[in-house]
């Protein structure tokens, strides 16, 4: 029996609301499916350097975790996000800004 998934939209809400809590600015760059969007994590540490994070599921023991899906300059992850949206118009896409790389998607409630 399939696990049952909070809903995109409600998700990256409680996403933006965390990352507030802690001070680390965070914007919307593509507004996906509310209800079954996929979510990509861009870190842009403001030097030119930028991480993409996508959740991921282990098929093996169907634990879910976040994997870094392209990592490098900005513009080569920009243009790995665009690819993406390509391939899946209902994708969400939200930018982190942190100089430290911040995304708090380790932490409890998020990391699974």
């Amino acid at each position: 029996m399939a696990e049952p998934r909070l809903a995109s939209g409600i998700w990256v809400s409680a996403y933006l609301a965390r990352l507030r809590l802690h001070d680390i600015p965070a914007f919307v760059t593509a507004k996906g499916d509310e209800t079954a969007g996929a979510v990509l994590i861009k870190s842009n540490t403001l030097d030119g350097q930028a991480r993409l994070h996508q959740r991921s599921l282990d098929l093996m023991t169907g634990a879910r975790a976040w994997i870094v899906l392209a990592e490098g300059p900005e513009l080569e992850v920009d243009a790995s996000i665009e690819k993406q949206k390509r391939f899946d118009p209902d994708l969400w896409v939200i930018e982190v800004e942190d100089r430290a790389g911040r995304t708090l998607l380790d932490e409890p409630g998020l990391a699974d």
